[in-house]
């Protein structure tokens, strides 16, 4: 299960997983997992023998805020249930027995990034989840020690930048370096070949792993095209929530994440967009070694008004989201969460773009939250106002196309229709659903799709379509426009059929820029 090194980038030989069973509100529970209510207690007992200069301990996740005690003494606090926190615990872990004690409080507010979850789950909404979902573990370190890391890969190699910290004084230094490949092999989905590298500084020692790709937008016959490694690539890609059942956030096995990867491979599809969700380091790994690209959205905060967020955008009425007298406190949290998603995926070359805001949802200064993403990473593309509510900044114009077939009309920046389809068929015959076009079969599914493909998506790349992004990998509780079933256990497409679509999208791409 969840009991391998859960950090594949910044790797050490010696761990302390501390996932498995804990006490948590008094009963024995699995860590990592999703718990309901807005506030969960954990408590657990270890052993621990010294065997080098600092402790680490890490936190993979815990929704919404996490207050961490150790022996009776208070670690910090941490807000915000998506990304990984740690505390240095030299000085308060004792030979033999410690206790460890974890309050995760959640009453889902707006304040904070929280996705799709809400109290009353039903339509595009998701039953909310609490508590620590990522793993958690303890690793030992000499006094100077490598805290992050950052490559920079290119075509030829990859610049490395190392942060050092002496956690006895509590410095950063960095350290520079740089890796050539003689022969180099470009990453892509059909050849997602990775580097692997041990990295060495002063008594440390991590093991790192890069790929040689980059993305960019060049003109190619007259037409702004998305390219992978200088050639033009079609993004022919599907919504991934990353819901499952059972487990919610997560799977039972980090192995589903594999799965569903070489699912969608295998129906055509070369990107997922991650929707407005961070996952667990084993998901982007995956992505890496498989061969898939990532378009990770950026997770809402913020209320959501139905009229407001999606009324007026589906029937075209401009958004202005200029914010005219500084930031309030949730929307100061959301550039901090920005910045630190960046940071935290940065070295996975999975990742190809991220999305900004979805659907005017928590929406504001796009323009300058674009500039600020672009000042933090410039290697990759940004898709800052994904469905509608564009504003001047963007590397793509960004569409939603539900319900019906549209001629797509590409103005000067690369068309990607982020989100379509969204077709659902009905496997359970539950009475509450929710979808966009219903099917009587999977017959009926397929030709439905591949109709949209053939009579919306096909035509516009001519003029620039770069790609598009079916809504959805699979059904979410009472939303059922999945290509499978919620459990994984039914593909509801014909995947033959799904394949071929796929071939000819990218055989009229392929000679439409060549």
């Amino acid at each position: 299960m969840w009991d391998s090194y859960p950090r594949p980038q910044l790797k050490r030989k010696s761990f302390i997983s501390f996932n498995g069973i804990w006490n948590v509100n008094g009963e024995g529970t699995y860590v990592p997992s999703c718990m309901s209510g807005e506030k969960v207690r954990y408590k657990k007992t270890f052993m621990f023998w010294r065997s080098n200069d600092r402790v680490i301990l890490n936190i993979g996740a815990a929704d919404q805020i996490a207050e961490v005690e150790l022996n009776g003494k208070t670690l910090g606090i941490h807000e915000g249930g998506y990304l990984p926190f740690s505390f240095d615990i030299t000085d308060v872990v004792r030979e033999g027995e410690n206790v460890l004690s974890i309050t995760v409080t959640d009453e889902l507010s707006l304040d904070y990034p929280y996705g799709k979850q809400k109290a009353e789950h039903g339509g595009m909404w998701y039953t909310p989840v609490s508590g620590i979902w990522k793993s958690i573990w303890m690793e030992e370190v000499p006094e100077e020690y490598i805290s992050d890391v950052k490559i920079t890969p290119d075509l030829k190699g990859a610049d490395i930048i190392l942060s050092v910290r002496n956690g006895r004084t509590g410095e950063t230094v960095t350290d520079r370096r740089r890796i050539d490949i003689e022969e180099p092999d470009l990453w892509t989905p059909d050849n997602p070949k990775l580097y692997y590298e041990t990295i060495t500084y002063g008594k440390d020692s991590v093991e790192i792993y890069f790929a040689l790709r980059e993305i960019s937008i060049k003109e190619v016959g007259g037409i702004n095209r998305v390219c992978l490694n200088g050639e033009p690539v079609f993004l022919n890609g599907v919504l991934d929530q990353g819901y499952f059942k059972p487990g919610l956030f997560i799977p039972e096995d980090p192995s589903e994440y594999e799965k569903d990867i070489l699912r969608m491979k295998q129906l055509g599809f070369n990107l997922l967009r991650k929707h407005i969700k961070v996952e667990t380091e084993e998901f982007y790994y995956a992505c890496d070694r498989l061969g898939m690209m990532v378009m990770q959205d950026m997770v809402n905060s913020g209320e959501y008004k139905f009229f407001r967020d999606t009324v007026l955008g589906t029937v075209g009425i401009r958004h202005d989201d200029r914010t005219r007298e500084g930031y309030d406190r949730r929307q100061e949290f959301w550039v901090k969460h920005m910045e630190e998603t960046i940071g935290h995926l940065y070295n996975h070359p999975s990742v190809i773009a991220y999305t900004l805001f979805n659907e005017g949802w928590g929406q504001f200064d796009s323009d300058k939250m674009y500039e600020r993403a672009k000042g933090l990473d410039p290697t990759r593309l940004i898709d800052s106002t994904s469905g509608w509510f564009k504003q001047a900044k963007s590397d793509f114009d960004s569409e939603h196309i539900y319900f019906r077939l549209k001629r797509l009309k590409p103005g000067k920046r690369p068309l990607l229709v982020s989100e379509c389809g969204g077709y659902t068929l009905n496997l359970t015959g539950q009475e509450k659903s929710y979808g966009y076009g219903a099917c009587r079969n999977s017959m009926e599914l397929t030709e439905k799709i591949r109709k949209m493909y053939e009579k919306m998506i096909i035509p516009g790349i001519e003029k620039g379509v770069c790609g598009a992004v079916y809504t959805q990998l699979s059904d979410i509780e009472d939303e059922i426009n999945g290509l499978y079933s919620f459990d994984r256990k039914t593909c509801k497409v014909i995947p033959e059929e799904m394949k071929k679509t796929a071939d000819l999208v990218n055989a009229v791409f392929e000679r439409i820029t060549e």
